[in-house]
């Protein structure tokens, strides 16, 4: 039986074969409705271009399609360097688009990185939890998730509930119940895992869990400065603050500066720029992007030499860097009795 081929595609998805064309090679001029037919009859049928096949099959491909929420994150940011560093020194390069947390959108630059630039595989932090579309690329374009994982294909991800749970029991160890849960977005598997860390070490810690000190991320946006204003207003205001992400920790860290609050102890779920150095310097998460880019792009070219369809998830390790600001007492220890184990004495 015959593989199905680009007439079989228009016929499904009753349009022209050049329409076909057009919306295999990512071109912007198609209508959505048209592209999203087009997407479905592909997937349906299971069609691989032949251009793309023969280029990844020859190994021709030169370039790896890296997939992210967006540049102006941090970790995503450095999450692309370093995966174009190790890249260019494997020969490849790197085309970059970003999903905008948007479904259609993801679908619309993984066809168009794959079939329509035909590259050598793909790194995605992904926006769907499933991509079954992607399955009959399997074979001659590698995938690899990051961040979060992806049913089906190779992930290399933390764990971020237990990484929580290491910043929140530090924060309990040194006396604090009033703790905050910084920039809850639900849209994130990762920021709902880490809420589940948090909840589970103050139910352990037999901490009652107050909304209130909970900052909720709505329509993807959260007022940094004024969501610091409103917690430290409260009338019983948090005396530790867990950021849950380095984007969150950048803006929470400024406010508490502006403000002249920055002796509130708090830790970051991610570094970011500057953090050591500031005073205090900020205690955090080490989920660090590099190690992360390594192991992707290791996996990648691994899956390009030999094709495998039983996925595993790398879980890459983190550890919890003290620098000052998550190690203030909180008004219920007495600073004599902060042990060294922490770091040392509190001053």
């Amino acid at each position: 039986m015959r593989p199905p081929g680009i007439k079989d595609v228009a016929a499904q998805s009753g349009v022209s074969i050049k329409t076909v064309s057009r919306v295999v090679n990512g071109e912007a001029s198609v209508h959505p409705e048209t592209r999203s037919r087009v997407l479905e009859a592909i997937e349906r049928l299971g069609y691989v271009p032949n251009t793309a096949a023969r280029s990844l099959k020859s190994g021709t491909g030169g370039a790896i399609g890296v997939l992210i929420d967006s540049l102006a994150d941090p970790f995503f940011a450095s999450l692309v360097s370093a995966i174009e560093t190790r890249a260019l020194k494997e020969g490849l390069s790197v085309l970059v688009a970003s999903t905008g947390l948007d479904e259609g959108r993801e679908r619309d630059q993984l066809t168009s990185f794959i079939a329509g630039h035909q590259v050598a595989g793909v790194i995605l932090a992904p926006v769907a939890a499933e991509l079954p579309y992607l399955e009959a690329f399997r074979q001659v374009t590698p995938v690899v998730a990051v961040d979060r994982p992806l049913a089906a294909f190779d992930s290399v991800v933390v764990d971020d509930r237990a990484a929580t749970r290491l910043a929140i029991q530090q924060f309990v160890e040194l006396g604090h119940t009033r703790i905050a849960f910084y920039d809850r977005d639900e849209r994130f598997l990762t920021i709902r895992r880490r809420y589940q860390g948090y909840t589970e070490v103050l139910a352990e810690a037999g901490i009652a869990l107050d909304p209130a000190l909970v900052s909720w991320t709505i329509d993807g946006a959260l007022d940094y400065a004024a969501e610091t204003e409103r917690l430290l207003g409260l009338d019983e205001p948090p005396t530790a603050l867990f950021a849950s992400n380095a984007k969150a920790a950048i803006g929470l860290t400024t406010s508490l500066h502006r403000i002249g609050r920055e002796g509130i102890a708090h830790i970051a779920f991610g570094d970011f720029s500057l953090a050591d150095v500031l005073r205090p310097a900020v205690s955090c998460i080490n989920q660090d992007p590099f190690v992360i880019g390594n192991a992707a792009i290791e996996r990648l070219l691994e899956l390009r030499e030999s094709p495998s369809n039983e996925p595993r998830e790398w879980v890459v390790p983190t550890s919890l860097i003290q620098r000052g600001s998550g190690e203030i007492p909180g008004p219920t220890l007495a600073p004599t009795s902060t042990t060294s184990a922490l770091g040392g004495p509190a001053a």
